[in-house]
């Protein structure tokens, strides 16, 4: 059987979910899935709606059951779905309740393998029960640390008799893996979602899933610590300020290089002002690629300058941010050396030595520690912390590629306010 294309409608605005899901359906996927975002934004009417506008489809309903099976599979099948969801942490009980009501009903069960410890020997279980359907399936939130469905489904599908789906991130580069390794569904959401054109995300999906090639693809995909500067220079300071719940930016400090751009792991100073011992000395110390970041006490005089800038360009370091004074700017801008600085003024201070390097520091109010992120770029920069460095550079990603769905929408005509349903969302009194 060739596998099935099932899209993941992970919004929580209907209207939007019925445009995207008319483009997609348009490239071939087959099954349409009510994400849990959906049912609990807009309640089971979200079934009701896209069976009415999509009669010929499959309707999956994302309950996530974990209780009161019947109430729940009762409710999703008379609102039209043809298969609810129930988690596979779900009871015993639960789990058989769901299969009897489905059976009332002339629907069916997929059992959820999310966050299930022991998946081969849970979706046994489900399968002994009743179950029509098991899913293997990583959560968004632990995509978001580098996590992937792949490593056990080969071994779930292995174990059981029924169609296996799989869920998790999954794109035009990994959905003939998710085939290869014995997918019957491959479930898809943010690759064709989140997309300018689903038409065609969905149908390029499609094609690599059935041919078993890969599409080549530069978003959708998730990052570790491996290659975690990949992503954020991909990304805005803006993108991973709202991925960090709009904190982690350093105010005041502004690029002397319009248009430039780094990424990097932090080298930390601590200085007096004007005293550039320790930032010239930090170059020694850092390595390609990294980032100084200096806490002058955000005043004057000027503690980097044209030299320290060849210096650092000879080490090929990403850039600087200084809370304090910089000067030389025509030069630096010149070398087009990545440099953020929150004055900029002519005088140099002295070189007395005092302060240190790689220690803990404090800027406008933002701890910054050794190999912390750092980001900057014409809106200014921003720290990551280097435990949260590869999720919150993938929720910057995120971020980035929702903007594209609705910067496509604005383009098509409408306006920010319509795109964003701002009335709808507005705090009612």
């Amino acid at each position: 059987m060739k596998p099935i294309l099932q899209l993941a409608l992970d919004f929580v605005d209907l209207e939007r979910a019925v445009e995207v899901c008319c483009e997609a359906v348009e490239g071939g996927v087959d099954w349409i899935e009510v994400g849990t975002p959906l049912i609990k934004s807009e309640g089971l009417n979200a079934v009701r709606v896209l069976r009415e506008n999509f009669p010929n489809h499959k309707i999956i309903a994302d309950m996530k059951t974990i209780d009161a099976g019947r109430v729940e599979v009762e409710c999703a099948a008379k609102a039209g779905a043809n298969i609810i969801d129930v988690l596979g942490t779900a009871s015993d009980a639960t789990i058989s309740e769901c299969v009897d009501a489905a059976k009332n009903y002339g629907a069916e069960i997929v059992v959820d393998m999310i966050e299930v410890k022991d998946p081969v020997a849970r979706a046994r279980a489900a399968e002994a029960a009743g179950a029509n359907y098991i899913a293997v399936h990583t959560a968004i939130d632990v995509q978001m640390t580098g996590g992937d469905p792949f490593s056990v489904l080969e071994q779930v599908c292995k174990s059981v008799n029924i169609p296996v789906a799989c869920a998790g991130g999954i794109n035009s580069e990994t959905a003939p893996q998710a085939a290869a390794h014995g997918a019957a569904i491959v479930i898809v959401g943010g690759a064709v979602i989140k997309s300018k054109d689903a038409r065609a995300a969905a149908a390029e999906i499609k094609e690599a899933m059935l041919s078993g090639v890969p599409k080549a693809t530069t978003l959708y995909k998730r990052v570790d610590e491996e290659n975690i500067r990949e992503a954020l220079q991909m990304v805005s300071t803006a993108n991973i300020s709202d991925a960090m719940h709009r904190s982690g930016d350093l105010p005041g400090l502004r690029p002397v290089v319009p248009g430039a751009k780094m990424a990097g792991p932090v080298v930390t100073v601590r200085t007096y002002p004007g005293d550039w011992a320790k930032p010239v000395e930090a170059v020694d110390v850092a390595g390609e690629g990294e980032v100084i970041v200096i806490d002058a006490g955000g005043s004057g005089p000027a503690m980097w300058g044209e030299l320290a800038t060849h210096s650092a360009l000879q080490k090929k370091i990403a850039g600087v941010a200084a809370d304090g004074a910089v000067r030389d700017t025509p030069e630096i801008i010149e070398l087009r050396f990545p440099v953020w600085a929150s004055i900029v003024m002519p005088t140099a201070g002295e070189p007395k030595g005092f302060g240190e390097i790689n220690v803990p520091i404090k800027i406008r109010g933002v701890s910054i520690h050794p190999g912390d992120w750092a980001v900057g770029d014409d809106d200014g920069v921003v720290i990551i912390p280097k435990a949260r460095a590869p999720e919150f550079a993938n929720r910057a990603m995120d971020v980035l590629e929702k903007e594209n769905r609705l910067r496509g929408e604005i383009q098509r005509g409408r306006t920010l306010s319509q795109v964003a349903y701002l009335e709808k969302w507005e705090k009612k009194k």
